[in-house]
């Protein structure tokens, strides 16, 4: 590390002062800087290709921009003192003219480029060095974060194949080199500094395959293979033969002479750099083969819930692989724990609940194209399996997870919003000036049912009970009937044009809900079943939704256009499903509940 000032505490920056652009934020070390440029309370902008797609948190503006075109980056640095800068190309080429678009704008960037600083990255370097911007140079050294690469391998055999096993370097978690990139992009002193960025202690590869093997309670061992079948294995794979070459030229040389470390994340951060161990522990779930899931072996009360330990799934062809961010919990469930489905839904127990899932992309199966590892993504899952750590799923039942709901709790979205999609618009047929009744706006699925008749014209008519009446008045509705204190004939000037019943009320109380239709209007129930009188002039439905990934899309277009929200009432951990369901059956719960492993 050169010699320069380092500022040790969050307290003594003033990040107000400062607007920091993060160039590549949606990898994993981008993603780390701007969470923690976050937590000290910087203003984050964030560049983007796919801005829709960036799955970046609340409280960061993301704008389009890409580097291969210098021209989009005007924008995006607009206001922007300091710049974070990833570069992800091979070459230099480029580097110039996006250099004189930040230096018109910003007067300071921190580069990431890395210890063995190839060619490209040194003429990076020297380009910024000339451009007149203040510069912080990172070069880390080994990342924890390749041990991924092992994987695969660990959890189907607990095994790492590999050359140079002997190889001894310093692994760093990229929690840490986020660190020191922030206090570089917030604080004061660290201008011409070259910061040498390792882990606390030096492991060999073998060493860190054991450590993983401890950690997830499962012995690994390492296997020894020719550096040979390692080349042939990567060049199948795909990577580029100059790449692979450089891999392995560098394992070869830290086996007689192991990466050293140095005190730099300490001295910037004024904390110690994290252990591999550490590092493990926060990614363990990447290399067990088992899993944690909230299942049912037989029907009955929500005792039967368990919570427990179950094989990790695989991918098949067509599907991939989902690290669970959240599933929602939807009343139904309950019915389907307790059995009343079991003659129309059947299933094979034991039996993973959870129909709605939210999450990342972690493996890809075979004939599947367009998603990649990496995705956020959402999707109505048919066969269950959400309420757990993975799941393995369709790849045509999912869609992009929008970009600006937390990612946790757009799994309130699937359910919920298809069935108000679908009761709205194909079977109520609703459209722009007409008066609708949803009966039971206070739900998950009313949620959306206000919002989406709001949004094509209509005027609606709510019903909801006091505690959920400030929650239906925000999704639009244009009057709301308390349910439990007025009669709704009472209530309404008129009749309505249609009447959208979502809860489950008594058949009696159901066939009253067909008065309150004008002649020729529309009753359409998801919950107990209409039977108007024989004499009636009305149409009356009851349905059941289906999957559909394309109304899902349709749907999470409107949530990043600002046209809906999403509005979670409480979240649980999944070990709490089964007390979920108790306090469902109670009474004891209202809105939309989501689920987190």
């Amino acid at each position: 590390m050169s010699a320069h000032k380092v500022i040790n505490h969050w307290e003594s920056f003033m990040p107000g002062q400062r607007k920091i652009l993060v160039i590549g934020a949606t990898g994993t070390v981008g993603r780390q800087v701007v969470a923690q440029l976050l937590e000290a309370g910087a203003e984050v902008r964030a560049l983007a290709r796919d801005p829709e797609a960036a799955g970046l948190p609340d409280g960061v503006e993301v704008v389009r921009g890409d580097l291969a075109d210098p021209h989009t980056l005007h924008t995006s640095l607009d206001g922007i003192e300091t710049v974070f800068l990833l570069w992800p190309f091979a070459t230099a080429e480029g580097m110039p003219a996006v250099l004189e678009v930040v230096a018109a704008h910003a007067r300071r960037v921190v580069y990431l480029s890395s210890a063995a600083v190839r060619d490209h990255e040194r003429q990076v370097e020297q380009l910024i060095e000339r451009s007149g911007l203040e510069w912080t140079f990172l070069r880390p050294h080994a990342f924890a974060a390749n041990a991924l690469r092992w994987a695969g391998q660990i959890r189907a055999e607990a095994v790492v194949r590999g050359p140079y096993g002997a190889a001894a370097m310093p692994p760093l978690h990229e929690r840490d080199l986020a660190a020191v990139a922030v206090h570089a992009l917030v604080g004061d002193g660290h201008n011409g500094a070259i910061y040498e960025l390792t882990g606390p202690e030096i492991l060999t590869q073998a060493e860190q395959a054991s450590i993983i093997g401890e950690v997830i309670g499962r012995p690994v061992h390492w296997e020894e293979t020719s550096p040979q079948t390692a080349r042939q294995q990567m060049l199948t794979r795909g990577w580029p033969p100059a790449a692979v070459d450089g891999i392995l030229q560098a394992q070869a040389e830290m086996v007689t002479e192991p990466r050293a470390t140095t005190a730099t994340v300490a001295e910037v951060t004024g904390a110690p750099a994290r252990t591999f161990r550490t590092w493990v522990t926060d990614h363990a779930g990447e290399f067990r083969d088992t899993m944690k899931a909230a299942r049912i072996h037989e029907y009955g009360d929500a005792s039967v819930i368990r919570y427990e330990e179950v094989p990790r799934p695989a991918p098949g062809p067509g599907e991939v692989l989902i690290r669970v961010a959240a599933t929602s919990f939807n009343p139904s469930e309950m019915a389907l724990r307790s059995g009343m489905l079991r003659a129309v839904l059947p299933v094979d127990l034991p039996y993973t609940l959870g129909w709605d899932v939210s999450g990342t992309i972690v493996e890809v199966g075979d004939d599947v194209e367009g998603p990649a590892v990496g995705d956020r993504v959402i999707g109505r899952l048919d066969a269950g399996g959400a309420a757990a750590e993975y799941v393995a799923a369709p790849v045509g039942v999912l869609v992009k997870a929008p970009a600006t709901v937390p990612l946790t709790d757009a799994a309130a979205i699937p359910v919920a919003a298809l069935t108000a999609w679908q009761v709205l618009f194909e079977h109520a047929h609703i459209t722009a000036g007409q008066r609708v009744l949803i009966n039971g706006a206070g739900g998950g699925v009313g949620v959306f049912a206000v919002q989406l008749a709001r949004h094509a014209g209509a005027t609606v008519v709510a019903t909801a009970s006091g505690r959920s009446a400030a929650a239906v008045s925000k999704y639009g509705a244009d009057q709301i009937i308390d349910y439990t204190t007025t009669a709704l004939a009472d209530a309404l000037d008129g009749p309505v044009d249609a009447v959208v019943n979502l809860a489950p009320i008594s058949p009696e109380a159901a066939a009253n809900l067909v008065s309150l239709l004008r002649p020729g209007g529309v009753i359409v129930s998801v919950a107990t079943p209409v039977e108007p009188p024989a004499d009636a002039d009305v149409t009356a439905l009851h349905m059941v939704a289906r999957n559909d990934a394309k109304q899902l899309g349709a749907i999470v277009e409107l949530l990043d256009a600002g046209a809906l929200i999403v509005d979670v009432a409480e979240s649980h951990p999944l070990s709490n499903l089964a007390l979920v369901h108790r306090r469902s059956e109670a009474g004891q719960t209202h809105g939309k509940l989501t689920i987190f492993p």
